[in-house]
């Protein structure tokens, strides 16, 4: 078992909690981030790390892969300890400071908690008839476009991903089909546009039935409603963008007040537990807007309260960044 020490955990590693990250260091504490998820970046690097955002300041559009990395880099200096792959699953009062365990066995001490955890705990709905092919040809999403290169690709889906993915797909694949189960889209209709002018094969009123290859997938079947039996298609890269069941997980056993399987908060980020403070799309309050842009605002309070809290003589305004030099002096090596 490990035990980390640090004065601020952070738990969920998404861009909100990436940039809490940052802020906590630049307040001179030393903080550590956990995730279920086995990378920075939590759901913008698992389910769009290639589409352009829009609605970040400053930034007319930007990559969520390359956000996140700005976001990592920012916070770097500071070094956090990130706890990736575990999921935060017990928090117990230490007189005045929190306990958190995760599903690895790690055991996180902090004396503020900062829960930046999204819309929870994220999982793929699966795609049955083609689970023995997972990481053999089958995938719940697509990290880099490049995987695309070459690929027989059959994309099962009717959403945004599953229209985004196709047409990047279009571009890069030796063959692209799109399997939806319908005959309408779920999708923005300049996307619809898109697919229907390009030269991907659309299958609707469709669905995958089997799926088979020896080493890896190489072929599936497809039954179209209607038809008289299952259409072969050629597929070395199957992505199943079915959409995510998502849930708040063990967070809900942690006595914290909730609303709506968020959490509620105050104008100070403060939940019903001292010392425990939430922000981004996880946290709750009258008039809520969730937003990228709102969480980095929220989770800038949340830290700077919790400064305050922790060290009420250094008091909650943080200073102007252009006046401080970066030299971490109460950091914790990665």
């Amino acid at each position: 078992m490990t035990t980390h020490d640090v004065d601020v955990l952070i738990v969920g590693a998404g861009p909100v909690g990436l940039y809490g990250a940052y802020y906590a260091g630049f307040r001179g504490l030393t903080v550590a981030v956990v995730d279920a998820l086995p990378t920075q970046g939590g759901q913008v690097s698992a389910l769009y790390p290639e589409k352009n955002i829009f609605d970040i300041a400053g930034m007319p559009a930007v990559k969520g892969q390359d956000l996140v990395a700005g976001l990592v880099e920012q916070a770097a200096p500071f070094c956090p300890r990130y706890v990736l792959g575990e999921q935060a699953e017990t928090l117990v009062r230490l007189g005045e400071r929190w306990q958190v365990t995760t599903s690895g066995g790690t055991t996180l001490v902090a004396s503020a908690v900062v829960i930046t955890g999204g819309v929870g705990a994220v999982s793929p709905r699966p795609l049955p008839c083609a689970e023995q092919y997972l990481d053999r040809g089958l995938q719940y999403f697509v990290p880099r476009l490049d995987v695309l290169d070459g690929q027989d690709v059959v994309i099962v889906g009717g959403g945004d991903s599953a229209l985004d993915w196709a047409l990047a797909s279009v571009e890069r694949a030796r063959t692209t089909t799109l399997v939806h189960r319908r005959q309408q889209f779920r999708a923005h209709a300049h996307s619809v546009k898109l697919l229907e002018q390009s030269t991907c094969r659309t299958l609707l009123d469709a669905q995958v039935t089997a799926a088979a290859g020896d080493d890896g997938l190489s072929c599936v079947e497809v039954t179209v409603k209607g038809d008289f039996g299952p259409v072969a298609v050629p597929c070395t890269l199957l992505v199943a963008a079915l959409g995510f069941t998502m849930q708040i997980g063990p967070i809900a056993d942690w006595g914290l007040q909730l609303q709506d399987r968020s959490i509620l908060v105050d104008s100070a980020a403060r939940t019903n537990l001292p010392g425990v403070f939430a922000a981004g799309d996880i946290s709750t309050y009258d008039g809520k807007v969730k937003l990228i842009a709102v969480g980095f605002g929220e989770v800038a309070t949340a830290v700077n309260n919790a400064a305050a809290h922790l060290q009420p003589e250094v008091g909650l305004a943080p200073g102007h960044s252009s006046d401080a030099a970066i030299a971490p002096s109460r950091a914790v090596s990665a």
